[in-house]
């Protein structure tokens, strides 16, 4: 039998015990979910408070104050919620505090970081401040404003059918988002592969026929300090394909 060193053990010991260590870190809570039927058959029902788990980040990058999410926007990562979605309509405000600043969520994501860009596959709802299309010109032409403004498009390898062609991600049809310092709304209704988005009470876009229709939500930190609120989710009933 071959024998195994001090050392060793102080390796697997110290392995093991960080191991554990992170499985134990506390999750962090924020916004709340709910049934469909708190709305129609129950309005006795209560909400559930989301817990949400660092991917890829630093412990400080995300922070929970007055109700508030604020996003440090570093590193460049994710948090993903404590379980999976289906088919839901989710609310949330976010508001930029920089110029140019990128962020988003993701949606039906296996909330695993891609090797080259630290982010996950997914449809994504994009959330960039209005000034990043006059900070990042190309060949001196400015972006269309349309970019900025919610554009939804499936990311790692996941495939949509744009409801508004911009290549193969789908653009906004108006712009109704507000630059920074501003709070904006987004509701998103995502239902069978079909994803609807609705900026400041207005729906402008949507994308059909994904070929991830469940998965984790996640939201993203994308080198620029952003804050969250008001995070609402309402679980709706599974699709017939559903396992």
């Amino acid at each position: 039998m071959k024998t195994v060193s001090k050392a060793v053990y102080v390796v697997i010991i110290v392995v093991s015990s960080t191991l554990v260590l992170c499985a134990q870190q506390d999750p962090m809570v924020f916004g709340h979910a709910m049934g469909l039927s708190r709305i129609t058959t129950s309005p006795g029902e209560k909400e559930i408070p989301l817990r949400w788990y660092n991917v890829n980040t630093e412990p400080d990058t995300w922070s929970v104050r007055h109700d508030i999410l604020m996003c440090t926007g570093q590193p460049i990562g994710v948090m993903r919620s404590e379980k999976q979605f289906e088919n839901f309509m989710l609310h949330i405000e976010w508001m930029h505090l920089e110029a140019g600043g990128n962020s988003g969520i993701f949606v039906w994501s296996t909330a695993k970081p891609g090797e080259e860009n630290r982010l996950p596959d997914g449809i994504e709802v994009q959330m960039l401040e209005l000034d990043w299309v006059n900070l990042h010109k190309q060949n001196g032409e400015t972006p269309p404003i349309a970019y900025v403004h919610g554009e939804l498009f499936g990311v790692g390898g996941v495939k949509t059918i744009p409801d508004n062609p911009r290549g193969e991600r789908s653009k906004s049809i108006e712009n109704l988002c507000k630059g920074k310092g501003e709070w904006n709304t987004y509701d998103v209704v995502c239902v069978d592969g079909v994803v609807k988005l609705s900026v400041n009470g207005k729906f402008v876009n949507g994308l059909s026929k994904a070929t991830q229709r469940k998965g984790y939500i996640c939201f993203e930190s994308e080198g620029a300090p952003i804050h969250f609120r008001n995070l609402k989710i309402v679980e709706l009933p599974p699709g017939s394909t559903a396992q």
